[in-house]
């Protein structure tokens, strides 16, 4: 029991020394300071590392100090090719969005130039048949067959006319 006094003793006053080293910062040499007062005007702010509770980083209009020379940035670019505040994964996926996009539009125009190619041989061919002088006969709708007179051959001759003019570049 007489052993316990002095070591709560001892421990109670270790505690509360280290409570009061509530200031912790870097000084000019680089090694760590622990007080339980502020630093000196000296110190920058960037170099406080830990302060009391109740205190507040002093607000000042003037550029904090530091021991840091101010050098020159070493990249010479321009304020136009600095960021911007763009994301450049946003920017980079619209990128490729409209890339994208720009492939399937070209895709559907080689589509549609591929058919119109096609509708242009097929129209030139039956176009030959039709001025060839060969019966054409077609079935109708009860699925007999028929033979077009020449009113019916000379309406379809102007509409595969229209059709190759329409396609055929």
């Amino acid at each position: 029991m007489k052993l316990l006094k002095p070591l709560a003793a001892l421990s109670l006053a270790f505690i509360t020394a280290s409570a009061m080293a509530q200031w912790q910062w870097i000084d000019k040499d680089g090694r760590k300071i622990f007080s339980d007062r502020a630093p000196g005007a000296e110190i920058p702010e960037k170099n406080i590392l830990k302060r009391p509770a109740g205190s507040k980083a002093p607000v000042s209009d003037a550029p904090a100090q530091t021991d840091v020379p101010a050098t020159k940035p070493e990249s010479s670019a321009s304020p136009s090719t600095k960021d911007s505040g763009v994301d450049k994964t946003l920017d980079a996926r619209k990128k490729q969005a409209e890339a994208a996009e720009a492939a399937k539009k070209q895709a559907e125009a080689e589509k549609i130039a591929k058919a119109k190619a096609d509708n242009c041989k097929l129209a030139r061919q039956a176009k030959a048949t039709f001025d060839s002088g060969v019966r054409i006969a077609r079935t109708n709708s009860s699925g007999e067959r028929e033979f077009l007179d020449d009113s019916a051959r000379a309406a379809e001759t102007q509409r595969i006319q229209s059709v190759i003019e329409k396609d055929c570049l």
